[in-house]
């Protein structure tokens, strides 16, 4: 019995459309087609179960559910317009699935290489059989479902996809990936297969109600199956992770052991570069001593020669100090009898303004000459305290005072020449008034000499500036050079400094080597007296060996004379100390380390230190020659030597 799945009304459906409610037609075609799902769904997982193993493409209920599956997909979909034809095939929003899902894209590659089939319902029914045998039809669809903007573009607003119904479907293809199944998709005609439910197969007889029994005994065993199976490929998943494991720790161990050669190597070479750089220390050390022994010499000399200079620069502050003080008493006095001069001579007012102007011209010459005296003043204090002189600058200063003894011996001859024009006047007042005129011409001569007298000050004062000038500028150069010897003294205190932290850093390094040193000298004591040790348990191995086999020889022979032997050797009120109980030798009392080990005597049971103990002598409880300290060494020859007759 073949129908159309659209055409098909549930028992509801029927009722309703009895009662005369009309429902919408794309509702009942979407409720019809989630009926068939579950149904095609449910038959198909219980024949599998029942069938018992992987499922062939000829299986009925299989091709059943393709061809649902295939309605379902078609329902609501848009018609799109080509050249030739209309067009309206479910591969489209299949394609969108490799754009979503990335695992899907080996499925649309290989239905795309597939070579028989040409049209697109043919690549869409090749997707959905690789789909189920991948056992991910679900995951793909649910991407589709979720994505409802893109699958707009193919199918209505009321599709079976678009609505709840494809959620439904969608969730009960889950429990299709029980189903183990081997579809050959190159094979078949894909193509042209017409697409028509059975529900001839959805039927149920009473032969089917009586072998739900069976039906779950066999489901029960079908779930143990796949549980089994899962456990299976989990622990196959974790063995091939474990591998994968122990092969990542076999290259990580091997970089490691590459690693730690190299880092080796770079101990060595490190190791070279600290013996390079020790000597090249001691080097630079030699260097620094000898360079500030010289740079001591070297400053102790310029601090004479500043000395030196020194003093004679005072000697000359002095001399120009007093010849200062004589010029200004001899300026006073000067000014005392112009002064008086003036008072009396009121009627000759005419030529006394004029030797008052030109009075007070030479005032300001004296005051000028005063304030360059005083600049040079300051300037010799600053050049007492700062710089160091030399023999040309004192050549030179000698020159300039005197030049300013020759210009105060002219001052003074010109004073006197004033005297005693002074005095040439008085005579002519106490003349007649009629010589008048004759003493204006001679005054106006005296002017002339006067102005002549006053340019050759002018000229003086400019002498006296172009050495001032050279004074100054031999000031700064001598500033320039205290500056680049007072950069120089800073950096030998830096490299000074440096120095001596570089001694403190060698101090250290040598106190590090030494107990480095150490500690490998006594790490050798120790390994040699391991070896020692080592080759002694050997012997002593072998030896007790042999008397091992000896024993068993007398044991078998005498098997009581052993007993009685210990008895007999064995001192009474003597234990075996144990290791942990001694941390001194018990004569010599040193503590024990690396270098010092622990050695039993094996006749008194103490500790001793390798020193103490270094005796061997045969024992009654071995016959062979055993570690014995110094007393119980004493105490056993003594006894022999008794013994002996």
């Amino acid at each position: 019995m073949k129908t159309n799945p659209l055409f098909f009304f549930s028992s509801k459906d029927l009722a309703s459309r009895i009662s005369g409610t009309v429902k919408d037609p794309t509702a009942v075609e979407r409720a019809n087609l989630l009926n068939m799902a579950k149904l095609s769904i449910k038959g198909l997982i219980e024949s599998a179960l029942s069938f018992g193993r992987t499922l062939d493409s000829d299986y009925p209920p299989l091709q059943q559910f393709f061809v649902v599956m295939e309605h379902c997909l078609k329902h609501g979909l848009k018609v799109r317009k080509s050249f030739l034809s209309y067009n309206k095939t479910i591969w489209g929003p299949l394609e969108l699935v490799e754009k979503l899902y990335p695992e899907a894209e080996e499925i649309a590659a290989s239905v795309r290489d597939l070579p028989g089939l040409k049209t697109p319902l043919g690549r869409a029914r090749a997707w959905l059989r690789l789909a189920l045998m991948q056992k991910k039809m679900a995951d793909y669809l649910r991407c589709l479902i979720i994505q409802r903007d893109l699958l707009s573009e193919f199918y209505e607003y009321h599709a079976l996809m678009m609505e709840e119904e494809g959620a439904v479907i969608v969730g009960l293809l889950v429990g299709l990936n029980v189903i183990d199944a081997n579809l050959c998709v190159k094979g078949e005609d894909l193509d042209s297969q017409v697409g028509v439910i059975d529900f001839s197969m959805y039927l149920k007889n009473e032969e089917d109600i009586g072998n739900k029994e069976r039906n779950v005994q066999i489901a029960a065993i079908l779930d143990q199956k796949n549980y089994v199976e899962e456990l299976n490929r989990q622990l196959n998943s974790t063995v091939g992770s474990l591998h994968s494991r122990v092969d990542s720790l076999e290259k990580s161990n091997t970089r490691l052991i590459e690693e730690l050669a190299i880092a080796k190597n770079n101990i060595i070479k490190l190791q070279e570069e600290n013996h390079q750089l020790r000597s090249e220390n001691k080097l630079i050390l030699m260097k620094t001593q000898q360079h500030l022994e010289v740079t001591k010499v070297d400053v102790e000399t310029e601090l004479q020669t500043y000395k030196q200079s020194r003093q004679g620069l005072d000697e000359m502050y002095n001399d120009a100090r007093r010849q200062l003080r004589e010029e200004s008493q001899l300026r006073q006095d000067v000014e005392n009898e112009l002064m008086v001069q003036v008072s009396m001579k009121h009627e000759i007012e005419l030529a006394m303004k004029l030797l008052e102007k030109d009075i007070h011209e030479k005032q300001d010459t004296l005051i000028g000459l005063r304030q360059q005296l005083e600049d040079v003043k300051a300037i010799n204090i600053e050049m007492y305290q700062k710089l160091q002189g030399s023999e040309e600058g004192m050549k030179e200063k000698n020159e300039i005072i005197g030049r300013l003894e020759d210009k105060t011996n002219k001052i003074t001859a010109a004073m006197k020449q004033l005297e005693q024009r002074l005095q040439q006047a008085e005579k002519a007042q106490v003349e007649a008034k009629n010589e008048d005129e004759k003493f204006e011409q001679e005054c106006l001569s005296q002017s002339d000499s006067l102005q002549k007298q006053i340019s050759q000050k002018e000229t003086q004062l400019a002498q006296l500036e172009t050495d001032l000038k050279i004074e100054k500028e031999w000031r700064q150069t001598l500033q320039e050079d205290l500056q680049k010897e007072n950069s120089a003294l800073a950096q030998l205190r830096n490299e000074t400094q440096q120095i001596i932290s570089l001694k403190k850093e060698f101090l250290t390094l040598q106190n590090e080597n030494q107990q480095l040193k150490k500690i490998y000298r006594d790490q050798e004591q120790a390994l040699q007296e391991l070896g020692g040790k080592l080759s002694e348990s050997k012997l002593k191995i072998e030896d007790i060996k042999e008397a091992n086999k000896a024993l068993q020889v007398r044991r078998n022979l005498f098997p009581y004379e052993k007993e009685i032997k210990l008895f007999a050797s064995t001192p009474q009120g003597q234990v075996w100390l144990k290791d942990e109980e001694a941390t001194r030798c018990k004569l010599c009392e040193t503590e024990f380390s690396l270098s010092k080990r622990k050695h039993h005597c094996r006749n008194c049971g103490e500790i001793f230190c390798n020193a103490c103990s270094d005796n061997e002598l045969p024992l009654p409880s071995s016959p062979k020659p055993v570690r014995v300290c110094d007393s119980c060494h004493a105490l056993l020859i003594q006894r022999c030597s008794s013994n002996m007759p």
